[in-house]
């Protein structure tokens, strides 16, 4: 069975959108696009890298599709990211008609939860994810996802395009790498670890104040 995992740029408050520049991803009003570029260092490229080692197959949404292929294809080969890239099969949640122009793309226009499901089902290398907000609102809702890559940036950007958004189930994660980049990036790797187990710090014997405070709770809402 293959693995499907979830590489992303986050903002300190889970924005994900127009990481890599201004023009990227307008959408909704965004103005501040492009705001990963200048925490860059060694240490992250470091992290990047280690992501692409092994052979992947990389998920997309439509749009960050529509940015990969409009950049990757002419970067030149001797860029190692773009010529990975270019090699990987590259399998496209769309409901567009649009051809799909970048080598090696296959587009899933039915129902994206069974496809990708079916997917993992098979053969083959792991398959990765790259931006594609709104298509991981889906790999959430139907716990597709197996482990999240993330570089976690020490800013808060407000309205945007979340990773986490509505669909996300309760799920418990393990964090089975973490390292911090010069500038302040938070490189991290978490693995599903099964349901959420809550758990109290209450008394066992609840006080008057405490009894009354939850009866005000059921009744406010």
């Amino acid at each position: 069975m293959r693995k499907l995992v979830t590489a992303a740029f986050v903002s300190l408050d889970g924005v994900m959108q127009a990481p890599g520049a201004p023009e990227e991803d307008p959408t909704g009003g965004f103005t501040l696009g492009g705001w990963t570029v200048n925490y860059w260092d060694e240490a992250m490229g470091q992290f990047m890298d280690g992501i692409f080692t092994d052979p992947f197959a990389l998920l997309l949404g439509r749009k960050t599709y529509e940015i990969f292929a409009a950049h990757w294809p002419y970067v030149g080969e001797d860029d190692p990211i773009g010529k990975a890239f270019n090699a990987a099969t590259k399998y496209v949640a769309t409901t567009s008609a649009e051809p799909l122009s970048w080598e090696n793309s296959i587009a899933l226009r039915s129902d994206a939860a069974a496809e990708i499901a079916r997917l993992k089902r098979e053969d083959g290398p792991d398959i990765l994810t790259q931006g594609s907000s709104s298509l991981l609102q889906t790999l959430l809702a139907h716990d597709l996802i197996d482990e999240l890559r993330l570089l976690t940036f020490p800013v808060i950007l407000g309205p945007g395009k979340r990773l986490f958004g509505h669909g996300a189930r309760p799920e418990a994660l393990k964090l089975t790498a973490n390292s911090v980049s010069t500038t302040g990036v938070i490189m991290s790797v978490y693995e599903r670890a099964g349901e959420v187990e809550p758990g109290s710090f209450a008394m066992s014997e609840p006080s008057q104040a405490e009894i009354a405070r939850r009866e005000r709770m059921k009744r406010e809402g």
